[in-house]
């Protein structure tokens, strides 16, 4: 291993390095975003079966157990669910700002990792060609040993970034897709909360003016 990288030169500690961290976060990026994880089902269930101002709190204490976009999203929802509408959706785009953010941690660095691999391995490419010249300068072209070193050293550092640089990429497209997914579905989700708790709170008001009108009948 210490002989591969002796004869790619320089530049293969960085590409190393590059590669153990995008490593890192390929992982992360896979067992952070598993959809159980994100779309918690308990919480969905919870959203799916509102019917009554009741259920808004059971559903508040079962938002409390959990941690994540999903259930911060809800929680806050139903902690302000007294607000307007418009606020109560202000409030929860605010939210979703912060804890969406989660979702797409890492990607950045995906993505730079996936732009300076093959940069990085193009350099490595230039510094074996300089050697090259620099042997042709000194010994002439009749000393194909030395050739061939930096020549190998430059074709060693393209072929490292390539390897690295193509599966980070779609390491990178895959996770962002992923990511956007869930985000989308959250949205699905924080909308739907929103409505329930529209319709609950009018059918409260509704069944209230029918207690007051009762009353005023029978006066």
């Amino acid at each position: 291993m210490m002989e591969f990288f002796e004869r790619g030169g320089i530049m293969m500690y960085p590409l190393l390095l590059s590669s153990i961290i995008a490593l890192v976060y390929i992982i992360e990026r896979a067992l952070a975003l598993r959809r159980r994880n994100i779309l918690v089902p308990e919480i969905i269930s919870v959203v799916d079966n509102l019917k009554s101002e009741r259920d808004l709190e059971l559903a508040a204490s079962i938002c409390g157990k959990y941690e994540g976009p999903l259930p911060n999203l809800v929680g806050v929802t139903l902690e302000n669910a007294q607000l307007p509408r418009e606020e109560l959706r202000e409030v929860l785009q605010d939210q979703g700002r912060q804890d969406i953010r989660d979702l797409q941690k890492g990607l950045n660095i995906l993505e730079t990792i996936a732009a300076i691999a093959p940069l990085m391995g193009l350099l490595g490419t230039v510094l074996g060609m300089v050697n090259v010249f620099a042997v042709i300068q000194d010994q002439g072209i009749g000393q194909t040993s030395a050739l061939s070193g930096g020549i190998s050293q430059a074709l060693l550092t393209t072929v490292t970034g390539l390897f690295i640089g193509i599966p980070v990429l779609i390491a990178y497209n895959y996770f962002s897709s992923k990511s956007e997914n869930l985000i989308l579905d959250i949205e699905k989700y924080a909308n739907n909360l929103i409505l329930k708790i529209d319709r609950i709170r009018k059918e409260g008001n509704g069944a209230a003016r029918e207690s007051e009108q009762k009353p005023a009948e029978k006066q």
